[in-house]
């Protein structure tokens, strides 16, 4: 929990502390836009159309720091098999997790879920994907550890500055590198000029058969990740951070299927929460919705007049300077998995999840079920000696 200071208005902020925030998640956000436009060919204003307006309607209704990011199972797999995928196979992928999860919503399947699954299993994911997150973290940063190195410097020095958000510090830094090592960057960002994208609402973005190909290859291995950490551990660490302003599994369910039903037909590609993200703006400052309204305006703005321009804008956030941000976020996620129990049921439930979420939030989230039936089932008790 934030000190109640921080916690106790329930109306979005928008000043310099939500402005700092709402760049906390761009780790995860930049790699994965700069792959689908470069490798799967993607309109990147409408990509950046979508999320931005996501951005500012989840800011504003939660009033909370929850994030919006891509799909990460979808979008890797996506990628990794570039050749073969098309557009319309991610929207539809995206299409059927919009409906996937409307289903699980409106139906209350999701409670009935829920139920099955205790705090240390919920603990031990959200601890894995710290540790997930600090370890990508570092991965990226050792493509340039000098960088990396300033950059951690920068956040450490100007953690406690109120007058210069660390993190903004840490992305201008990070431009100056990227030009110092491509001169060029310089002069081809000073021939962009504004150029008005209009969003088109497109009734049949795919095929049946992409639809359908969409479904099995790149949506169904995405809802147990979605499940682990999209809404089970987005929900536990929002109502953790912020008790005053708690938020439902129902309702953040709802917002992952609304906003998947939403953006196949405008050229975006699949969302969802992450508890990463939320650790992300929480870290540097973020403290209401207001960080994610104010992300969701900047993505708008780029994408209404900027659109064109995305790729090399993009390149100004070199993958060293990211993995900094990356970084720090696993240690604000990890560092929220405390109050797990104290048996050593709960220990050995919690040390298995967090293993295991390390390498997939929904792998630990099925192990983590399969052992807590066994543990606490009088005819299967675990060995405590």
């Amino acid at each position: 929990m934030l000190d109640e200071q921080d916690v106790s208005n329930v109306r979005n902020r928008y000043n310099l502390r939500e402005l700092a925030g709402a760049f906390g998640d761009l780790s995860t956000l930049v790699p994965f836009v700069l792959a689908y436009i470069s490798l799967l060919n993607f309109n990147p204003a409408a990509v950046l159309f979508a999320f931005g307006l996501t951005n500012l309607v989840i800011g504003l209704v939660y009033k909370t720091p929850i994030p919006v990011q891509p799909m990460k199972a979808i979008g890797t797999a996506a990628v990794a098999r570039a050749a073969h995928i098309t557009p319309g196979m991610v929207w539809g992928a995206g299409l059927f997790s919009g409906l996937f999860w409307l289903v699980m919503g409106s139906t209350g399947a999701i409670k009935h879920i829920m139920k099955l699954v205790r705090k240390p299993v919920i603990k031990g994911i959200v601890l894995g994907l710290g540790v997930a997150f600090l370890a990508s973290g570092l991965k990226m940063m050792a493509q340039a550890p000098l960088t990396a190195l300033v950059g951690l410097a920068l956040i450490l020095v100007l953690s406690k500055n109120k007058k210069i958000p660390a993190i903004l510090a840490l992305l201008s830094f990070g431009a100056v590198t990227a030009i110092l090592a491509k001169p060029q960057l310089l002069t081809e960002l000073s021939r962009v000029r504004p150029s008005l994208y209009i969003p088109v609402f497109t009734l049949k973005p795919f095929t049946l058969s992409e639809f359908l190909q969409g479904a099995v290859l790149l949506a169904l291995p995405q809802v147990p990740l979605t499940l682990g950490n999209g809404i089970i551990a987005i929900v536990a660490e929002n109502n953790d951070l912020f008790p005053n302003r708690p938020v439902t599994l129902r309702q953040v369910t709802m917002s992952t299927a609304l906003m998947n039903l939403f953006t196949p037909f405008t050229g975006g590609i699949p969302m969802c929460h992450g508890a990463g993200g939320m650790a992300g703006h929480v870290r540097f400052g973020a403290r209401t919705g207001g960080a994610t309204v104010i992300l969701g305006l900047v993505l708008l703005g780029l994408a209404l007049f900027f659109g064109r321009s995305l790729p090399l804008l993009l390149m100004l956030f070199p993958p060293a300077v990211l993995g900094v941000v990356m970084f720090f976020a696993g240690v604000e996620l990890a560092s929220s998995a405390r109050d797990f129990g104290t048996g050593k049921k709960d220990l050995f439930l919690l040390a298995v999840t967090a293993g295991l979420a390390v390498w997939n939030a929904g792998a630990a989230l099925l192990a983590g079920v399969i052992l807590s039936i066994c543990f606490y089932r009088r005819d299967c008790k675990p060995n405590n000696h």
